[in-house]
C-alpha cells in the first residue's frame, strides 16, 4: 500500500506543470499540451495544432512565465516579437495553454492554397487585403474579430527580425490601429529561442538536442492616453513604440542583456 501511494503521488506531480519560469522536462511539457483550449478551435486547426506540438514535444522544451496576463475572455491582441517561422506554432501553444484559442494574421492568399487554406478557414484567422483603398480597410476582419471576443495573435514587425542579434525592429502600425479602433488591450509576448529550433534559413528543424524556447508575457500595454485620439500617424507610432518596447523588455529580461541604443 505505501508503494502504491508513493506511486500516485509521484504521478500526482507528474501531472502538473512546472512553476512558472521553470524549465519543462519532456513529461510535463506532454501536460502542458493536456491544457490546450479545445473548444472553437475547428477541425483542421486542431489537427494541425495535434501534429505540430507533437513536433514541439520532441524537440524543444519550454520555460512559460505571465500567461495571466491573457484575459480568460473578452477581445485581447498578443502582441509577439517574430524570429522564425516556428513563432506561430510556439505563441499558439502559449495562448492555448491560457485558454484561449489564437487567431492571426494573414495575408489573404493563403486562403487559396491547398491545406492551409482549410486550415486557415477553419480556426477562423484573419485575411489581411494587402492593396485595400485603406489602411483600417486591411484589418476590418480584426477588427470585428476583437469586437466578437477573439483573442488575436499579431506580430507587429510582419517579418522576421533583421536585426543581427535578433532584438525587436521598428513595427507596423496595425496593432496599434486595431487596438486604438476597439480599446482592447494588448498583451506583449516575447518569444525566444526559436530562430535556434527552426531558424529563418531552414527547411528542418533543429532539434538535436532538444532547444529551449521562452515564452513570456506582460501586462497590457498602457494605451489609456491615447484611446480617444484621432488615429494620426503620430498616434499610431507612439502606440506602436510603446507596444515594441513592451515586448523588446521582456525579451530583455529572458535574455538578461539589454538591446543596443542604435538597434535596427
Amino acid at each position: 500500500m505505501a508503494l502504491l501511494n508513493r506511486t500516485r503521488e509521484r504521478w500526482n506531480r507528474l501531472e502538473s506543470a512546472a512553476p512558472e519560469g521553470e524549465l519543462l522536462t519532456f513529461r510535463q511539457m506532454e501536460v502542458y499540451g493536456r491544457r490546450f483550449a479545445r473548444r472553437g478551435r475547428g477541425a483542421w486547426y486542431s489537427v494541425a495544432i495535434e501534429v505540430i506540438w507533437q513536433f514541439l514535444v520532441l524537440f524543444s522544451r519550454f520555460r512559460v512565465r505571465g500567461a495571466g496576463h491573457i484575459p480568460a475572455s473578452g477581445g485581447v491582441l498578443v502582441a509577439s516579437n517574430h524570429l522564425s517561422f516556428a513563432d506561430p506554432a510556439t505563441a499558439t501553444a502559449f495562448c492555448l495553454a491560457a485558454g484561449r484559442v489564437p487567431r492571426y494574421l494573414a495575408k489573404s492568399s493563403l486562403w487559396k492554397a491547398p491545406v492551409v487554406g482549410r486550415i486557415m478557414l477553419s480556426g477562423r484567422h484573419i485575411p489581411v487585403y494587402r492593396g485595400a483603398a485603406t489602411a483600417s480597410g486591411a484589418y476590418r476582419d480584426a477588427v470585428v474579430a476583437v469586437r466578437a471576443g477573439e483573442c488575436v495573435a499579431i506580430f507587429p514587425e510582419s517579418t522576421f527580425s533583421k536585426d543581427p542579434d535578433g532584438w525587436p525592429m521598428k513595427g507596423k502600425t496595425g496593432a496599434a490601429r486595431i487596438a486604438l479602433e476597439t480599446g482592447v488591450p494588448v498583451v506583449p509576448l516575447a518569444n525566444w529561442g526559436t530562430h535556434h529550433l527552426l531558424p529563418a534559413t531552414a527547411w528542418f528543424p533543429r532539434g538535436i538536442p532538444r532547444k529551449t524556447v521562452d515564452l513570456v508575457a506582460g501586462p497590457p500595454v498602457d494605451l489609456s492616453d491615447l484611446r480617444d485620439a484621432k488615429l494620426t500617424r503620430v498616434v499610431l507610432d507612439e502606440a506602436t513604440a510603446r507596444i515594441m518596447a513592451a515586448i523588446t523588455e521582456l525579451l530583455a529580461g529572458i535574455r538578461g542583456e539589454q538591446p543596443p541604443a542604435n538597434r535596427v
